[in-house]
């Protein structure tokens, strides 16, 4: 879907004052302007449409770091299988160099022969020291020129083997790519589908859910008392504070924009703790913490398959990069379903004293930017 029609809908999805948020909402649903479909079944629709979207977001960001570290593999065995090739080019030249010596020296004639038929034993003796010395030469250079022929060898399958796994990766990150715009595309169908009366009556069903969905999670007594960040959760923590309000686009890293992941691991790398790139990688490897215990910085992952992260804030708030056509924000925790919580520095010490992160007054009141609201998707 052209931008320019995607900016049409926006456009009318701002004169709608549009306030959405990215839940399953529990608001009685009402038909929509056709009478043939609910607004809570476009509702149900778009999510879904997101969550795949995000879904194969974090597929490619998976995709991209196994080839950032493919590449790396790729460039270090060929500088060591230049190293290689250099030194079995030495020592060739070191056997060569033998090789005349010996001739040139060789009188065919056994040592102990020598030494019997010479007028000067002592010269003889010597002479046999220095043939002595030659043969050890010989042994050890040949040694080497084996060994170096096949360290060379051995670099040489090895660096096509790690070529072989980096354009067959390349060639998995295409389809993921292509993938993720085919995934925007139907939300950007979607969205252009609907009227501004549609996106106002979404807007007002999905706000009421989140506000019911968050009343529910506190009651739950899921979450505790928070506990006091580490020094690197509070520059986390801080950093990402300082990205509200740009935009999320898929695979970024910032500084301009960030997706979920990208939002969560640059702030934890600033802050000195280097965590994996993508939500997935962060819940399977990264320390689980409880609900209960939870501190600002942790970061809480969300859905089934991990596909979505944001930080915790502490209050039950979370800032994340919520979805394409969105910017970074505060959010309530129960914004997602959650899945748990990882702590990407369970060693830190908390800090003996520890003041919040000043926050815009529009960043803390809870509510999303609405489907497309900030433009495009991205």
């Amino acid at each position: 879907m052209p931008g320019r029609l995607l900016r049409l809908v926006c456009t009318a999805a701002l004169a709608a004052g549009i306030v959405l948020a990215p839940v399953p909402a529990a608001a009685e649903p009402a038909p929509d302007a056709t009478g043939d479909r609910t607004v809570a079944d476009l509702l149900t629709d778009l999510q879904r449409l997101y969550r795949e979207a995000e879904k194969a977001t974090e597929t490619y960001n998976g995709t991209e770091e196994r080839l950032k570290k493919q590449r790396a593999e790729v460039r270090r065995l060929d500088a060591e299988l230049a190293r290689a090739r250099l030194s079995l080019h030495d020592s060739r030249g070191a056997a060569g160099r033998l090789a005349r010596q010996q001739y040139q020296s060789s009188s065919g004639l056994s040592p102990y022969l020598r030494l019997l038929l010479a007028r000067d034993p002592q010269h003889a003796i010597d002479q046999g020291h220095v043939i002595g010395r030659l043969a050890r030469e010989r042994v050890e250079t040949v040694g080497r020129l084996s060994g170096a022929e096949k360290k060379a060898e051995g670099l040489a399958r090895r660096s096509r083997e790690a070529l072989a796994r980096q354009t067959a990766l390349a060639e998995t990150q295409e389809k993921d790519r292509d993938d993720v715009r085919e995934r925007l595309g139907a939300v950007e169908k979607m969205l252009a589908s609907l009227t501004p009366e549609q996106l106002a009556a979404l807007a007002e069903l999905e706000s009421s859910g989140v506000a019911e969905e968050q009343e529910r999670f506190l009651a739950s007594g899921a979450l505790g008392d928070d506990a006091k960040p580490s020094a690197e959760g509070d520059r986390a923590v801080r950093f990402a504070v300082e990205q509200l309000g740009k935009p999320y686009e898929w695979g970024a890293e910032g500084p301009a924009s960030y997706d979920c992941s990208g939002l969560t691991s640059v702030a934890w790398e600033r802050a000195g703790t280097p965590i994996p790139r993508t939500s997935q990688e962060q819940w399977a490897r990264l320390d689980h913490v409880a609900l209960d215990e939870l501190r600002p910085g942790d970061l809480v992952v969300y859905f089934p398959e991990a596909t979505h992260v944001a930080m915790y804030l502490g209050d039950g708030m979370v800032v994340q990069a919520p979805r394409p056509g969105a910017d970074v924000k505060v959010s309530p925790i129960a914004a997602n379903p959650v899945l748990g919580a990882v702590r990407p520095d369970p060693g830190g010490e908390p800090v003996p004293r520890y003041t919040p992160p000043r926050l815009p007054a529009a960043a803390t009141d809870g509510s999303d930017e609405g489907y497309a609201a900030a433009g495009p998707v991205r």
